[in-house]
């Protein structure tokens, strides 16, 4: 590790130190945002006030896309290469729910602060933050508040910038509210799907021996559980959500499963997800109810080596920092960067607890810590340190 390298790693101390007095200006942004209801294609309401305080900040180019991605950028001193900053404006959190935020002296209470309106309101905050410390890159730091990242969303919005902006990203760092001490540089393979079973209207029930969609579907989960899995490639089916019914003396006639089928191998996931396509149409077939099979989402495995320097230095940062690595593959924002080529990483800027709840917490205290590691690894970025020879 040259002198330069060696240098962004003594100064993190005092980058802690300093980034202790302007955690109060991030959690009021952070409260801001969480109040603005942002569920997945309803974004564009906190992408305007991101863009509002990118343009208080006299970011260049601060706009709002028709995919509603809110974007603005830091210009660097001398400009010759790009990196990207991205936080996912989209939260679990529909219109319906409180989006209150309530404020302990040493946690912030409330649904989507981790997930993730502290990163989003890292990128609001982020030219006081580099100012604070006296941090000036060489580099145009690209900030990207990104749109349909969750669920049915499939990374549309960070997909669209891939697409469409006009010059290539040297490295990208990809930011949730927790864990710190996350580092994601790799994607598992993936496919979100959906299992719906709806019963005819002139349904025969004699012919068919069926006690409603409940009990078929229950059927078909454990028809789905009997499937063998190989333990390498390392591979799962995580059954997240069932609906059905409506009251207690009605059959019900519709039932919706929601399924990820994960795997180290892209050709293993594609064989799981006909198996379950197959078991769908059999039971079609023998129940006379239409069960369907619908892809949601897909991520191709792939990412950057462990001895990468990208990750490298992450991990002397988290080391200096007194914090112990979480390597862990994603299936979020990591994963269309790296089908782009791109190196990229995710990382997480404090603690918390209780992550897609309505009381999901965050700890006050790491958050000075969370921002140092992600200035010094901008800083180690622009400075050549996270680039291969």
């Amino acid at each position: 590790m040259d002198s330069n390298c060696e240098g962004i790693l003594e100064d993190l101390g005092e980058y802690v130190q300093s980034l202790e007095d302007i955690r109060e200006t991030v959690l009021s942004t952070m409260v801001m945002v969480n109040e603005i209801p942002s569920p997945t294609f309803k974004e564009r309401a906190r992408a305007h006030f991101l863009v509002d305080r990118f343009s208080e900040m006299e970011m260049l180019n601060a706009s709002v896309d028709e995919k509603d991605n809110a974007l603005g950028i830091i210009p660097g001193l001398r400009g010759d290469q790009d990196i990207l900053l991205v936080a996912h404006l989209d939260s679990l959190f529909d219109e319906t729910v409180d989006h209150t935020v309530t404020l302990e002296p040493r946690s912030a209470i409330g649904p989507g602060l981790s997930d993730n309106s502290l990163g989003v309101a890292v990128l609001g905050t982020l030219p006081l933050i580099m100012e604070r410390i006296g941090l000036k890159l060489d580099s145009n730091l690209v900030l990207l508040g990104s749109s349909r990242g969750l669920g049915k969303g499939d990374l549309e919005g960070l997909r669209f910038v891939l697409d469409n902006y006009k010059h290539p990203f040297s490295a990208a760092v990809c930011i949730e509210g927790v864990r710190i001490g996350r580092l994601s540089f790799s994607s598992v393979g993936m496919l979100r799907g959906e299992l719906t079973y709806s019963i005819p209207e002139f349904y025969d029930w004699t012919k068919f021996h069926s006690v409603g969609a409940i009990v078929d579907m229950n059927d078909m989960i454990n028809r789905i559980l009997e499937i063998p899995l190989p333990r390498k490639p390392k591979t799962t089916i995580v059954l997240g959500r069932m609906e059905a019914g409506t009251s207690y003396n009605t059959l019900p006639t519709k039932a919706r499963l929601m399924f990820e089928i994960r795997s180290e191998s892209d050709e293993v996931v594609s064989e799981l997800a006909h198996s379950i396509n197959s078991l769908a149409e059999e039971m079609t077939s023998k129940t006379g109810a239409l069960v369907q099979f619908r892809e949601i989402a897909r991520r191709k495995s792939g990412g950057t080596e462990f001895t990468h320097p990208l990750n490298t230095i992450a991990r002397e940062i988290l080391k200096h920092l007194g914090i112990k690595s979480r390597i862990t593959p994603s299936t979020s924002e990591v994963a269309a960067l790296i089908d782009k080529g791109i190196p990229a990483i995710t990382i997480g800027l404090t603690t918390g607890e209780n992550a897609g709840d309505i009381d999901e917490t965050i700890d006050i205290d790491p958050i000075a810590t969370g921002l140092a590691q992600l200035t010094a690894l901008l800083k180690a970025i622009d400075k050549g340190c996270a680039h291969e020879s």
